[in-house]
C-alpha cells in the first residue's frame, strides 16, 4: 500500500479533527475556515456543507441526501456520540441526532494513525431531514484522469489559525492544485502559489471530511473528501499538503450504501 510522504505521519502532521466540542459553543460570526487567508465559500458551495461535532472535535460533511451526509471515516470512530451542529434562526447552537454511521469497509484506523493510505470515507444517516437551506450535492468524477496542476476547490468549516478553535465555524473555500502522482487511492493538493514549500492555503483542524469540488457544465460535483494535512515542506501543522480520498473508485459503494439507507443518488 502506498504511504503518505515521509514526515507527514502521525507525529509530523496535524491530525484532523482536533477541536474540543466546547469550542462549538463559542463560535463567532466572524470566524473563518481553512488556513492561508481563504475567502468565504460562495453560497453555491456553502449550501452543501454541514458541521459534525463529537468528543474529538469538529469535522465537515457534504449533504448528498436530505438526511444523508458524506464525510471522512476517521471523523466518526465507533463507540462515540456525534451530532450535526448549526446556528438556529435565533443564532443559538442547535444539535441534530445522527441515526446511523456506515464507514467504508476498507477504512483502517490503524493505517490512518500510522500515515498509511486508507479509504477514509463514511456515510451518516440523520435522524431527521435537513432544513431546506441545505442542498444535495452530486457525486462525480473528473472527466479524465487527474493530473498534476489540475485545480479543485476545497470548502470546509475548519480553523483559520492552527489550534485556535475560535477561528472555526464559518464556511470558507480555496482553490488548490494537484501535486505529486495522483491516483485512485489518494490525491494531494497544494496552494498553487507556494506549492507546499511555504505555508499557504490548505485544510486544517475541522476540515476533515470536507468536499473537494470540480465544476462541469456550470454545476459543482464532489470528487474527493479531505483526510489529512501537513504544514509547509511536510512539517507539522497546516498550509502545506491537503490529502484527499478520491471518490471515483468508490462511487459504487457510496451509491449502494445510500440505497440501503433509503436514498438514490442524483
Amino acid at each position: 500500500m502506498l504511504t503518505k510522504p515521509r514526515g507527514s505521519g502521525l507525529s509530523r502532521r496535524m491530525r484532523l479533527p482536533a477541536l474540543a466540542l466546547s469550542f462549538m459553543l463559542m463560535l463567532s460570526r466572524t470566524a473563518a475556515a481553512l488556513v492561508g487567508g481563504a475567502a468565504d465559500a460562495e453560497p453555491a458551495l456553502a449550501r452543501h456543507l454541514v458541521m459534525i461535532v463529537g468528543p474529538h472535535g469538529l469535522c465537515t460533511g457534504t449533504v448528498i441526501g436530505r438526511d444523508l451526509v458524506l464525510t471522512a471515516a476517521h471523523c466518526v470512530t465507533s463507540g462515540s456520540d456525534y451530532k450535526l451542529y448549526e446556528n438556529g434562526a435565533d443564532g443559538r447552537p442547535q444539535f441534530s441526532d445522527i441515526a446511523r454511521i456506515v464507514r467504508h469497509p476498507q477504512f483502517s484506523m490503524d493505517n490512518y494513525k500510522n500515515a498509511r493510505v486508507t479509504t477514509d470515507l463514511a456515510l451518516l444517516k440523520l435522524a431527521r431531514p435537513l432544513p431546506a437551506r441545505f442542498v444535495v450535492a452530486a457525486i462525480g468524477a473528473p472527466a479524465k484522469p487527474v493530473s498534476p496542476g489540475e485545480r479543485f476547490v476545497v470548502a470546509g468549516y475548519g480553523v483559520a489559525a492552527p489550534g485556535d478553535g475560535r477561528t472555526s465555524g464559518r464556511a470558507r473555500s480555496a482553490e488548490l492544485a494537484v501535486t505529486g502522482r495522483p491516483g485512485s487511492l489518494q490525491i494531494r493538493l497544494v496552494d498553487p502559489v507556494g506549492g507546499g514549500e511555504r505555508a499557504g492555503l490548505g485544510s486544517c483542524e475541522g476540515d476533515s471530511g470536507a468536499p473537494a469540488f470540480t465544476r462541469r457544465d456550470g454545476a459543482v460535483m464532489v470528487i474527493g473528501v479531505v483526510s489529512w494535512a501537513t504544514g509547509a515542506k511536510l512539517s507539522a501543522g497546516c498550509g502545506g499538503l491537503t490529502g484527499l480520498t478520491p471518490l471515483a473508485s468508490h462511487r459504487d459503494w457510496i451509491a449502494r450504501t445510500a440505497r440501503e439507507l433509503g436514498h438514490a443518488l442524483p
